[in-house]
């Protein structure tokens, strides 16, 4: 829990802060910017919410915060934050919130389908969450796109039942199903898990109608106003990383929802497609 007494003294005065536990893991400014922005190396409050709506919207980044290091003394919209997640991002997509330490709060999505429900990535084990996922119906697959964003995915599987998918690159014990090769595997007519090594060695992205989850291969840096990845960041093969982002030309997508950024949608396949293709000629030149 946030204590007002290690809070950050950049911190614009009012009700909401961010203390001294900030691992500046970026959520809070992606969910709420404006309200919460980047620090250095921690996130602060640049703007107290006034309206109702950003006073939600600023206590729904609270309840995501992996670490609980924001606090506030307004606790009016506390209740009805832990009951908004997953919080709809787009159609069939929402965000999870409750993000993990385990994670460094990277983010997770649930994919609502009559078919069963989609996870991708693991939230952190909040009973709150749970509890919402059980009446939208439960979580049926839970893809996990490479061995960091992994968190709580047990307490997922012994609570929903659901498989749990990875590329036998990253994987870990426990396993329903491990995937192989660089071939595009189609888990169901609208799911479709793409091979992208490099970030890690078993690196993957999945593709539902439009929308590509990436994990920490690619997202969207609103500084550089374009799509990027991490050479610092990688754990396996730049090069390889490289490869992978050029293997994603060949679909079409209009959002990519990351575990770690911001995200980016484009108003077409080809508008994404050219997102891409300044991306990959910059991060080549690094």
């Amino acid at each position: 829990m946030a204590r007002r007494t290690e809070a950050h003294p950049d911190n614009t005065p009012g009700p909401f802060f961010v203390d001294r536990t900030c691992i500046d893991c970026g959520t809070c400014y992606q969910f709420a910017p404006g309200i919460f922005v980047d620090g250095g190396d921690h996130a602060r409050v640049q703007a107290q919410p006034v309206e109702a709506a950003a006073r939600l919207r600023a206590s729904m980044a609270l309840v995501a915060c992996p670490v609980g290091s924001i606090g506030t003394d307004d606790k009016a919209a506390i209740a009805e934050a832990t009951k908004s997640f997953p919080h709809p991002l787009a159609e069939t997509v929402s965000f999870c919130g409750y993000t993990s330490d385990k994670s460094f709060g990277a983010w997770s999505y649930l994919i609502h389908r009559p078919e069963g429900n989609v996870l991708v990535d693991s939230p952190r084990a909040a009973e709150p969450l749970m509890k919402n996922l059980e009446a939208l119906g439960g979580v049926a697959m839970l893809v996990l796109s490479h061995r960091d964003d992994v968190a709580d995915h047990e307490a997922y599987h012994d609570r929903f039942g659901c498989e749990r998918i990875m590329h036998r690159g990253d994987g870990i014990p426990g396993m329903e199903r491990l995937v192989d090769g660089d071939a595009p595997i189609e888990l169901a007519e609208d799911l479709l898990l793409i091979p992208t090594p490099g970030h890690t060695a078993g690196s993957v992205c999945l593709l539902h109608r439009g929308f590509l989850f990436t994990g920490d291969h690619l997202w969207w840096n609103p500084d550089k106003g374009r799509l990027s990845a991490s050479k610092a960041y990688n754990w396996h093969s730049w090069a390889q990383q490289l490869d992978s982002l050029e293997k994603l030309l060949a679909f079409d997508f209009t959002w990519v929802l990351p575990g770690h950024g911001s995200i980016h949608r484009a108003s077409s396949p080809a508008a994404m497609r050219t997102d891409l293709e300044v991306a990959i000629r910059v991060l080549r030149s690094l």
